[in-house]
């Protein structure tokens, strides 16, 4: 992949089609990311977890995508997924580590 940001063909059809809705959910990402200690490598593996934990495919990917851009290497991505075992089970956070694996590499 380029160093060019990759973006989903959906997400540009969002974009197109809802430009203010999607303005608005960026900025409230942004403005929730930067009200309070947290860095954004540990916001963005938060996020990251709940993305797996909601079995939510492109945003465990844009998720991994922006933790490696905060800082984050693979083995705290794969690491912030299997901590989560005990919580949302195996198979969950197996199917996230495979989805993550282009990104990671």
């Amino acid at each position: 992949m380029s160093d060019k940001k990759k973006i989903s063909k959906h997400y540009h059809y969002l974009k197109s089609n809802f430009p203010e809705v999607l303005d608005a959910v960026e900025n409230l990402g942004s403005t929730v990311r930067q009200a309070g200690p947290l860095d954004k490598k540990t916001t963005e593996l938060i996020q990251l977890a709940v993305a797996a934990a909601s079995g939510s495919t492109g945003a465990v990917n844009s998720h991994a995508k922006r933790a490696l851009a905060a800082g984050a290497d693979r083995q705290e991505i794969e690491h912030a997924l299997l901590v989560l075992v005990s919580t949302i089970g195996f198979p969950k956070v197996a199917a996230a580590l495979a989805w993550i694996q282009e990104v990671v590499e």
